[in-house]
Parts: C-alpha cells; sequence; structure tokens
C-alpha cells in the first residue's frame, strides 16, 4: 500500500493549485499491474492527439496570430483541468474504499460525489457524446485519407467514395474494440502517440517544402464567427478530460497522475505549435480543413497519411472504450471477455458508422461537438467539482484548502468556458445548418444509382 501523496499535505504546504491537508493517515492503494507514469502519458497524447493536429492549422489560418494565443490558452486551462480532474479521483479513492477497485465509470462517480445523481448524469451525457463523436471524427478522418492515398496512388479508383472507406474501417476495427480497459492495450496507445509524432515532422517538413508552391497565396480575413469555431476546433485537440479518469484508475500509482498531464500536455504543444504556425504561414487562404488535403502530392504527403490514419485506427479503439465499460455497467454485463461484450460493443461501432454515414463532414461535428460536451468537461466540471469536494468534510477526511486567489482563477476558467462555448455551439449549429452543405451518404449513393 502506498500513500495518497498528490495533494496531500501535512501542515500549511501548499500546491500551486490548492492542498490536502492530513488529519490522520489516509492509505491509499498500487496496483500490481497497470499503467506506469510513461505509459499513462501515451494513452492521454495518443488519445488528444491526431484528428485535431490535421484541423489546427485552417483554425488559425481563419483567426490569424489570435488562433495561436487562443491554441496556447486553451492547452493551459485544459492542462491545468486535467490536473485538478485527477485530483478530484485521488479525493475519492481517499474517501471511499470503493473507488481503489476498478470503476468502469470514474468521471460520472467524481460528477456524483460532487453533485448527486445529477452531476452523475450530466457528465455521463457528455462524456459518451463527446467520445461517441471523437470515434465518429476519426473513422471519417481515416476513411477520407485512405481516398485521398487511393486517388493519389491509383487515379482509376477515384470513385471509390470515403463512404465505402467507411464501412471498410468500421468491419475491420470491430474486433479491436472487444479489449476490456486500457491497461489490456496498452501497446496501442504507443503505437498512436508515435504515429503522430512521426506524422507532425514530415507534415512540418512537408510544409516548408511547400513554401515555393504557395508563394503568391492569399491572407484569408478574420471574422468573429471563425473565432468562435476555432474555439470548438481547438477545444476538440485538448479533448482527453472524458478519458482522463479511465486511464487514471489503470496506473499503478493513480496519484502520479499529474506527471502524466504535464507530460502529455507539453507533447501535444511541442507537436501542434510547428504545424499550425507553418500551415498558417505558408498556405494561408488555400488551407484545407485537413492539412493533408492541402500538402503537395509526394512521399511526405503519402507517409504522412498512412501513419496518420494509423493513429486515428489506434485512437478510435482508445476512444470507444470508456463508452464500451459504461455501457456494460448500464446493462449489468460481467466484465470478463464473453459473447454479451462482442454483441454490444459491436452495435456502438454500427452506430458509429450511421453517424459516419448520416453526416459525413468531420469539420461540422468537430466544431459543434468542441464547443459543447467538450467545452463542460475540459473547462467547466474540473474546476465545478473540484472547488465542490473540496467544500466537504467530514473527521476522517484529510482538510483541502482552496485559497481565494485559487477560487478566483477556478471561476475565471468556468467562465471562459460557458461563455466561449455557448458561442461556439451556436456558430457549430449555424454553419452546420448553412455553411457545411452536409449530404448523408445513402442520400449520395441512392442518387449515383449505388
Amino acid at each position: 500500500m502506498v500513500q495518497l501523496t498528490t495533494c496531500i499535505k501535512a501542515k500549511d504546504e501548499s500546491t500551486p493549485f490548492g492542498s490536502i491537508q492530513h488529519k490522520g493517515d489516509g492509505a491509499g492503494h498500487a496496483q500490481k499491474k497497470g499503467l506506469t507514469v510513461t505509459t499513462a502519458t501515451m494513452f492521454l497524447v495518443g488519445e488528444m492527439a491526431g484528428s485535431g493536429v490535421l484541423a489546427l492549422p485552417r483554425a488559425v489560418v481563419v483567426t490569424g496570430w489570435n488562433g495561436v494565443g487562443l491554441l496556447l490558452l486553451c492547452g493551459a486551462i485544459a492542462g491545468h483541468n486535467g490536473i485538478m480532474l485527477g485530483r478530484c479521483w485521488n479525493i475519492l479513492q481517499l474517501r471511499w474504499p470503493k473507488y481503489r477497485d476498478h470503476v468502469r465509470d470514474p468521471y460520472p462517480a467524481i460528477g456524483e460525489r460532487a453533485y448527486g445523481k445529477l452531476g452523475k448524469v450530466a457528465v455521463s451525457i457528455c462524456v459518451n457524446v463527446t467520445l461517441f463523436s471523437g470515434a465518429t471524427v476519426f473513422l471519417l478522418l481515416a476513411a477520407e485519407n485512405l481516398q485521398t492515398l487511393v486517388e493519389d496512388l491509383s487515379p482509376h479508383q477515384a470513385n471509390f467514395s470515403f463512404c465505402f472507406w467507411n464501412i471498410i474501417l468500421a468491419g475491420a476495427l470491430t474486433p479491436f474494440t472487444w479489449f476490456g480497459s486500457p491497461k489490456d492495450f496498452w501497446p496501442v496507445a504507443v503505437a498512436a502517440t508515435t504515429t503522430t509524432a512521426l506524422t507532425c515532422l514530415l507534415m512540418l517538413i512537408g510544409i516548408l517544402l511547400d513554401i515555393p508552391n504557395f508563394r503568391h497565396a492569399d491572407d484569408q480575413p478574420v471574422e468573429i464567427k471563425a473565432v468562435f469555431l476555432t474555439f470548438g476546433t481547438i477545444l476538440f485537440a485538448y479533448s482527453g478530460a472524458c478519458t482522463f479518469p479511465t486511464i487514471q484508475q489503470d496506473m499503478k500509482e493513480p496519484e502520479k497522475f499529474t506527471g502524466s498531464v504535464v507530460l502529455a500536455f507539453a507533447a501535444l504543444l511541442l507537436m501542434y505549435l510547428p504545424v499550425s504556425i507553418a500551415g498558417f504561414l505558408v498556405y494561408k487562404s488555400e488551407c484545407e480543413s485537413n492539412v493533408l488535403s492541402t500538402l503537395t502530392a509526394g512521399g511526405l504527403k503519402y507517409a504522412s497519411l498512412i501513419l496518420i490514419t494509423l493513429h486515428l485506427i489506434f485512437a478510435f479503439i482508445i476512444v470507444i472504450n470508456p463508452v464500451c465499460q459504461e455501457l456494460e455497467e448500464r446493462f449489468g454485463i460481467a466484465n470478463k471477455f464473453g459473447i454479451l461484450r462482442i454483441l454490444i460493443r459491436t452495435c456502438l461501432v454500427g452506430l458509429v458508422l450511421f453517424i459516419a454515414e448520416s453526416l459525413p463532414h468531420f469539420g461540422a461535428i468537430l466544431s459543434l461537438v468542441g464547443g459543447s460536451t467538450i467545452t463542460c468537461l475540459t473547462f467547466v466540471f474540473p474546476c465545478l467539482f473540484y472547488l465542490k469536494l473540496s467544500q466537504q468534510t467530514s473527521p476522517d477526511w484529510p482538510e483541502i484548502k482552496v485559497q481565494p486567489y485559487e477560487w478566483a482563477w477556478h471561476i475565471e476558467f468556468i467562465l471562459i468556458g460557458v461563455v466561449g462555448g455557448i458561442a461556439a455551439t451556436y456558430s457549430a449549429i449555424d454553419g452546420i445548418a448553412g455553411g457545411f452543405h452536409v449530404v448523408p451518404c445513402y442520400i449520395n449513393m441512392t442518387a449515383a444509382g449505388l
């Protein structure tokens, strides 16, 4: 047994984000098997990076240097709130022993302990919508990348729509969704992170080599509506909060989760900033929603397409897992491999496929979800729950001290999330209604006589 040392301090010693003071010894727990700080970091990066880095250059193009500032601000707040969320889970494990065993829905459990059933339901809805939408985006992007690759390398296959690639990919990925929990498939996280890092490096080189080809590209005018849409896009790039507790509880030492969060967000910024700024300066108004579609055809583009598609495939497996676990919990399915697990997870992938075929525009989903549920999970809930849990007292619990200035910045983060989220959601809905021109795949296929 180990002490839950994160945020648990003796005397009056305080941390940058608040402190917990002992009134007695609080024993934590460690698992014999589980994720290390490094592998947990891999899961965090593997879940967040990917679709975000492809959309960020365009997001910065339509907002100018304001987009770079927004990227840094959102990253800092999302990282801070990820730490807060980890501390919330440490508090639950310290106060209630039942959370020291495996829990299928840890984030909703935090909401329940903070605000009762209402908190649990709100988190559950946001988590499942976010992860389900994330899986849909990953499927759409992977299909689009495969279509681009085939069209470039085999022009005679140009009529093979990415709508068909959606079906092929969904069928191929379904068996891999039958894994139990993150600690059962940690190599997937390592592969997802590695492929993303290599993709970012290759894309950056490709963009820099494209400078002569886009010398006469025009600047993109900045519009207020675009700024709000960009807020949703950037938040989607940091949309890992919904899986943070799931990953944390699978660690050997969950109290060390803060280290994983810091490393993960540092890695994300090292990948996001160079590619976003380079795409903005080189491609300007000609930058497309998926920056790989703008990259000049050649070996670098094809290698990037293959690597990022592999990442999206790995990330699909990661993000859909918490949804599967919660569904199984709701239906009372045992936490072991069996026919019921296969059925429910296969049906879930089928539903993801249906949504992807109905709304085949990843930008529309990305902006809408980024401005709504991700805003709640990343900006609002972590601060709200931490402040609430810190106010709860019991003779058997360590005291949590949150200084007035800490209250101030938590409230500020919540307000930024609420105001920005409402504006981004409205802009996304308006864009879906009038700007994205989304036509379901099955309508296109019917019109084409397929």
